[in-house]
């Protein structure tokens, strides 16, 4: 039943948005008269897909289906999936067609020493992020650019929580939603791989309660793999400045990740970049470390 797999449940609410993503014209269908659903009805999606659609419907709704490779196909065909949002769809089902485990293995995230020192040897703002977007550590550079995390609780040091509550987070991303949206799809992502993490019911729990518009751009379901693209960023300091973003795998699976970003060599960027760290090298020798501003969040 449903409220005995997450899998089941998080699938069903995937093909739920992704049905709702589709017009009748979209998939060569005639809206006919008055709809009261804005995308495809169920027994639509079911026709396109080959289904009944009572064993469509009981897939949306999360009851107990183990749908097989080929009905995944035919679904993915029917919804107009691309390759990452084909790949969840399998993932989801997959594990739906598994047993859930009464005390799944979650130990604690680990950055391993190796990846402290290697942090710190880099000469651009460089930080690792936990499965659920969670700052587990940073390098001096990464808190000039993005705000240093350690005057906050451990638990508090997360990418989506700073997005969503944090003012001076909003003004430096010059793209706010779309910060959000690759955020929310990275977390989508992980919750796909454990739907009952205890982390992931927090910061979602968290946010849904704080932000209308969290939960406005949670419901699209936006599915991203985030390896790597470029953000513009609003610096009190240097002014604007666009960098690369790319992501390293650190051991563990699923483990963390180290992110970093880094400027075209011979651009503005990379001048507003190095002017950046100049100013932090001289406050640091002017203040000392321990007189940083440890109040700044982070996106």
């Amino acid at each position: 039943m449903a409220d005995e797999h997450p899998y089941a449940r998080e699938l069903g609410d995937f093909l739920r948005s992704r049905r709702n993503r589709l017009r009748p014209r979209d998939v060569g269908l005639e809206p006919g008269g008055r709809r009261k659903v804005a995308g495809l009805r169920r027994e639509e999606l079911a026709l396109l897909a080959g289904l009944s659609t009572d064993y469509y419907q009981r897939m949306e709704q999360g009851r107990e289906v183990r749908p097989s490779d080929g009905v995944l196909d035919a679904l993915a065909t029917a919804l107009n999936l691309d390759d990452g949002e084909r790949r969840h769809l399998f993932t989801l089902a997959r594990a739906a067609r598994r047993s859930v485990p009464a005390h799944p293995r979650r130990g604690p995230e680990h950055v391993p020493d190796s990846t402290r020192h290697l942090l710190h040897a880099l000469g651009t703002p460089g930080l690792v992020l936990g499965r659920h977007l969670d700052v587990l550590a940073w390098n001096p550079l990464a808190a000039a650019l993005l705000g240093d995390p350690a005057g906050l609780p451990p638990a508090e040091r997360n990418l989506l929580l700073g997005l969503f509550r944090d003012p001076e987070t909003r003004l430096r991303c010059a793209d706010w939603e779309g910060f959000a949206l690759q955020y929310i799809g990275m977390l989508r992502t992980a919750v796909a791989a454990d739907p009952t993490h205890p982390r992931a019911t927090e910061v979602i729990g968290a946010l849904s309660i704080h932000s209308a518009e969290f939960r406005r751009l949670w419901a699209r379901y936006e599915v991203r793999e985030s390896v790597h693209g470029a953000k513009l960023f609003h610096h009190p300091e240097v002014g604007e400045l666009t960098l690369t973003w790319d992501t390293y795998p650190l051991p563990g699976n699923p483990g963390p990740v180290l992110l970093v970003y880094t400027a075209e060599p011979g651009t503005a960027d990379a001048d507003r970049l190095q002017l950046l760290a100049s100013l932090h090298a001289t406050r640091t020798r002017t203040t000392g470390p321990d007189a940083e501003d440890r109040t700044a969040r982070h996106p």
